[in-house]
């Protein structure tokens, strides 16, 4: 999927799922789980065992309307690859120019991280479609309200700290959408198989984010 249309579901739903297992074997079972909760994002990140292989084969395997994305992707090189591999976004914690680019010269949406308002700024000028802002675990929604004060066209989504009771938060505070890994992706659940229980919470949150404008 083609940059525009990645962008209006991540800001419809609100939510990107960050998926960063150790067995790659459960990945597209968790996909399912979350998509049947209403998840529509799903961030593949490129600390998973053969990441571009599971990218690949979801590209053509994910259930339909599901958004399966590149996580973590540090470089040039890599974001190209991803979105060779069939990855409909690209996420990144840091704002390398050289991966922003790949990205935009391919029409793909693109995520990088940053963290001060400098950073924000300086990323969002490159052409983020949505600028990661990472980590959030110390910052709290009030820093996204200070923020879209006198930045308020430049479209944010924390990630790290976002929590299944918080998220609701951080979107009321001028955020456009959340990531959320462990908090949303259990390990405990993955492990033991409770698909159910993933689609639980997936559902919890999008209904949370439901009704925020």
């Amino acid at each position: 999927m083609k940059r525009d249309g990645a962008l209006e579901i991540i800001l419809k739903t609100k939510v990107i799922a960050v998926i960063r297992l150790p067995d790659p074997s459960r990945v597209l079972r968790v996909i399912e789980a979350l998509a049947e909760g209403g998840v529509r994002a799903l961030e593949i990140t490129m600390t998973v065992p053969g990441a571009l292989d599971l990218i690949r084969g979801l590209a053509v395997s994910r259930p339909l309307e599901v958004l399966v994305g590149a996580g973590t992707v540090l470089d040039a090189e890599t974001a190209a690859a991803a979105i060779g591999a069939g990855a409909d976004f690209v996420v990144s914690p840091i704002a390398d120019p050289g991966m922003i680019a790949a990205c935009r010269s391919c029409g793909t949406f693109v995520a990088p991280g940053a963290f001060t308002p400098g950073e924000i700024v300086s990323a969002w000028n490159r052409g983020a479609d949505i600028v990661k802002v990472f980590p959030s675990t110390s910052l709290g929604p009030q820093y996204f309200r200070d923020l879209k004060g006198p930045l308020p066209e430049i479209r944010l989504m924390p990630t790290g700290g976002v929590t299944l009771e918080n998220a609701r938060a951080f979107i009321e505070a001028g955020a456009s959408a959340v990531g959320l890994g462990m908090a949303l992706v259990d390990r405990k659940a993955v492990e033991a198989g409770d698909w159910s229980a993933l689609t639980g919470r997936a559902r919890r949150l999008v209904e949370s984010l439901r009704d925020v404008r």
